[in-house]
């Protein structure tokens, strides 16, 4: 394959922020008296904001919930997300993935963050990953989430290559299915090398060089 730029998720693939979702969710879901279990928190890989809290409420029983009541949780749980965040340093990315990216540039090809997050510029600060990409599209940027490929779209635009030159790099099945109907190529790794749904399956975000 030819790929002029990689296009990578964030979260469970550059870094790891899954204890800090579950964590809020558990803080929201048990104020509703909601049992929300860890295998309840994968089901929400690759998924918005909204959504996710969609999916916590299929187990709520108790008395409907309004639009703002809705907007209401989910800022909620964002701010307790972003509290956790604070905790978060440039010792959370490992030195495979700072060469991986370093490799790629000095090759040429472009890299990129499609992250669905809308918390994506502050989880890069704190990591310090800002400088090591050509292009960031996430959450601000678009108004659907994975499986729809917007945000993957926005990334190539923002990179300005053709969708079918560009790898997704994905853990969730949702982020698997955008890339193929953004036309692009599609690397699993984590989670989402489970359902073959990719082109190809990695072990690490290293193995990306072997590839290309």
């Amino acid at each position: 394959m030819e790929i002029k730029a990689v296009i990578f998720d964030l979260d469970g693939v550059l870094v790891f922020t899954d204890k800090y979702h579950f964590l809020a969710w558990k803080q929201i879901a048990n104020e509703l008296g909601i049992d929300f279990t860890e295998k309840d928190n994968d089901r929400l890989r690759g998924v918005s904001r909204a959504d996710s809290l969609e999916i916590i409420l299929e187990k709520y029983q108790g008395e409907e919930l309004s639009k703002d009541d809705k907007e209401a949780l989910l800022k909620k749980k964002n701010d307790i997300y972003v509290e956790q965040l604070m905790q978060m340093s440039p010792a959370d990315v490992t030195s495979d993935v700072r060469d991986t990216l370093k490799a790629l540039r000095d090759r040429g090809i472009k890299v990129a963050v499609g992250s669905s997050s809308k918390n994506t510029a502050y989880i890069l600060e704190r990591t310090d990953l800002t400088s090591c990409f050509d292009a960031v599209a996430d959450g601000t940027h678009i108004t659907r989430s994975k499986p729809d490929p917007e945000v993957f779209l926005k990334a190539a635009e923002f990179v300005s290559e053709d969708p079918a030159y560009c790898l997704v790099v994905e853990d969730a099945d949702a982020g698997i299915d955008a890339a193929i109907a953004a036309g692009m190529h599609s690397a699993a790794i984590g989670a989402a090398t489970r359902s073959n749904r990719a082109e190809i399956n990695i072990d690490s975000v290293k193995d990306i060089l072997n590839i290309l």
